[in-house]
């Protein structure tokens, strides 16, 4: 009779008791069961059937994890000119992203200076080797700051659906980030997985908010199929080009009734700035932050950027002119 089991976890091949179960395993794995999910032969092993799910010889199992989830803000917290994602309201129009910090401690110095309520997160392997490695949970805690789980690095709509499963299963998320990519050089968007991949995920619940196409067609259908936030690219994850294509943005912000949030390529405070004079609802934003000189002084910037961005559309600007036109009357001039 076998006495161990062969497994695959996390992509290594790993031994368990015979009568193990997945609880047993995840147990044996330091790791708390109530803080993971867990992906058993390529279907979601419910957190409350663990106990019950028998492992056999030759089972390939995923464990990820990601614990909490965000509140959304009150009426009371709310202030006049706060904005609503999928009935859920926020007073920051920032949302940052908690990847290339030196370390969490600098990645939360940076969210708190940036007055952001929402940040990204990816969903990724347990380090079963290391089960007791800090966790960004340790450092921004979700029941303060809303975790948006994302797909970042996935190129087809398989297995961005299947990374969100596995979040939600781990911590109950449905409001959550949606990119499926085209290729790895340009990081640009495939729009036709992208609009696979939200309609089955908002048939499943899930609220996405959804990278794409600086395109006013393609934001549309992503609308008509579930989109709950509309999130083009300013130019290429990472560049810090700035918004190549004012244009096309201000076209997905006319012909929108979701939120639309500028979603990568911003470099600086004034390319934020720009992004909410065009009426944008919010801007997402990494590389500029984690990767400027200061990333601490970087994100207050980039917090001071989208309210006066902000309240400049609000204002109204003033109508360009061909000419000159003197700010003082020549009429009774010395």
């Amino acid at each position: 009779m076998t006495t161990e089991l062969s497994l695959t976890v996390n992509g290594d091949p790993r031994r368990a008791p015979a009568g193990s179960t997945i609880a047993d395993l995840v147990v044996a794995l330091e790791l708390n069961p109530a803080k993971v999910a867990v992906e058993h032969n390529g279907e979601i092993a419910p957190r409350t059937t663990l106990a019950e799910v028998m492992l056999r010889d030759g089972d390939a199992l995923e464990i990820v994890h990601f614990v909490g989830g965000g509140d959304a803000m009150t009426d009371d917290a709310a202030t006049d000119d706060s904005w609503t994602v999928a009935g859920r309201m926020f007073r920051s129009r920032l949302i940052v992203g908690t990847g290339k910090y030196q370390d969490f401690a600098q990645n939360a110095a940076a969210v708190a200076a940036s007055g952001a309520e929402i940040v990204t997160v990816a969903v990724r392997r347990v380090n079963i080797s290391d089960p007791k490695a800090p966790m960004l949970t340790d450092f921004i805690d979700p029941k303060q700051i809303t975790y948006l789980p994302n797909t970042a690095g996935c190129f087809n709509a398989e297995d961005a659906i299947r990374t969100l499963r596995l979040a939600r299963e781990a911590g109950g998320w449905d409001l959550v980030k949606l990119e499926v990519l085209g290729e790895a050089r340009t990081l640009y968007p495939n729009m036709r997985e992208t609009l696979r991949a939200t309609e089955v995920l908002a048939k499943e619940g899930f609220l996405p908010m959804v990278y794409c196409a600086d395109d006013p067609i393609a934001a549309r259908q992503l609308e008509e199929v579930g989109a709950v936030a509309i999130m083009p690219l300013g130019a290429p994850i990472g560049s810090g080009l700035g918004i190549q294509n004012k244009v096309m943005i201000r076209l997905i912000v006319e012909g929108s009734s979701v939120p639309v949030l500028v979603d990568a390529g911003v470099g600086t405070a004034s390319d934020a700035a720009v992004a909410m004079e065009l009426g944008c609802d919010g801007v997402l934003m990494n590389t500029a932050i984690a990767e400027a000189k200061d990333p601490v002084l970087m994100a207050h910037a980039m917090k001071l950027a989208v309210e006066s961005g902000r309240a400049a559309y609000r204002a109204g600007r003033m109508a360009t002119r061909k000419y000159a036109d003197p700010s003082s009357p020549l009429a009774g001039l010395i």
